[in-house]
């Protein structure tokens, strides 16, 4: 492992502070259930609780509320109203035969009750977590074509953080997968922070340097427009196998097969190629159709992203 490299990947993550996400995580919700009949309230309780252990399940049902149309909703954290009850305009409206619409308006809605709402509700907790893996993908990939294209990227597209503030893309994708690494393990119903992850953040530091040996490798034996996709794809492959490795770990115990992982890759590689097309496509629009076709890694990469993972 390169030393500078280390040195960079600590500061990153020096100004990272899980505080904020296990804040979120102990906050405990009210969240108000206006039905017409006590068939009614049942039926969207069984919806909150379903599947949660025993304990789990005593404190989330403490955290819903049986109201009437009457209710003063802001004392609430969100209120839900069944479909048999006449909602007021722009309500959260409970049907049961469209559950995962529901937990997509609700988590569209309140996008900072997304921790406690996923600890607390199993049927909240996938959609969030694989909310927050596509949005740290989507950062990385976005981060290293910037990184490639300063002058450029930035007047095209807002970016949420500064490249000036990061020594290497290395330590800025790091930093932000074990963001990713803290808000999954929150959402999942476990500790978050380095004293409860050590193992977990050990993996994102270890693998950080093989995938940007894999990176530069594109970047170098690939004309420039066909390197940067490979970059770009390569920061959001590994980002998102990382993010699902880790939510099937709290999910069940353990992580993917060797096998497993090689599909999950694969796929991930060719969606974030996709994305990285387009990006391209608003800036360089000429090495975006001459690059983008191409949805294969030599024989010899694949190996080294074998070895990699």
């Amino acid at each position: 492992m390169n030393l500078e490299g280390l040195i960079n990947i600590k500061k990153a993550i020096s100004t990272l502070n899980s505080k904020h996400v296990r804040e979120l995580s102990e906050r405990s919700l009210r969240v108000a259930l206006v039905a017409g009949s006590q068939e009614s309230y049942q039926r969207m309780e069984d919806f909150f609780l379903r599947d949660l252990r025993p304990a789990r399940r005593q404190e989330s049902a403490v955290q819903l509320e049986h109201a009437t149309g009457g209710i003063a909703t802001q004392s609430y954290d969100l209120a839900v109203y069944d479909e048999t009850f006449v909602a007021p305009p722009k309500a959260l409206v409970f049907h049961p035969d469209k559950p995962n619409q529901f937990v997509e308006k609700t988590l569209a809605r309140y996008p900072d009750l997304g921790v406690p709402l996923a600890k607390s509700f199993l049927p909240f907790r996938r959609p969030y977590v694989h909310q927050v893996i596509a949005k740290t993908a989507r950062e990385n990939t976005l981060f290293s074509m910037a990184t490639a294209l300063p002058d450029i990227i930035p007047s095209v597209i807002e970016l949420p953080w500064a490249i000036a503030e990061f020594a290497s893309d290395t330590a800025f994708l790091t930093m932000n997968q074990v963001q990713m690494a803290f808000t999954i393990a929150a959402a999942s119903d476990r500790e978050p922070g380095y004293t409860h992850q050590k193992s977990e953040i050990a993996t994102v530091i270890g693998s950080a340097f093989g995938w940007r040996a894999l990176a530069r490798q594109l970047v170098g034996k690939i004309p420039f427009g066909g390197g940067l996709i490979g970059k770009a794809a390569v920061a959001y492959a590994g980002t998102k196998v990382l993010g699902l490795s880790l939510d099937r770990l709290y999910e069940i115990g353990f992580t993917y097969s060797r096998e497993e992982r090689d599909h999950l890759y694969a796929d991930a590689y060719r969606q974030g190629k996709r994305i990285a097309v387009r990006i391209l496509g608003l800036v360089r629009p000429d090495l975006a159709a001459k690059y983008g076709g191409e949805d294969s890694i030599a024989p010899n990469t694949r190996a080294k992203i074998a070895v990699i993972r």
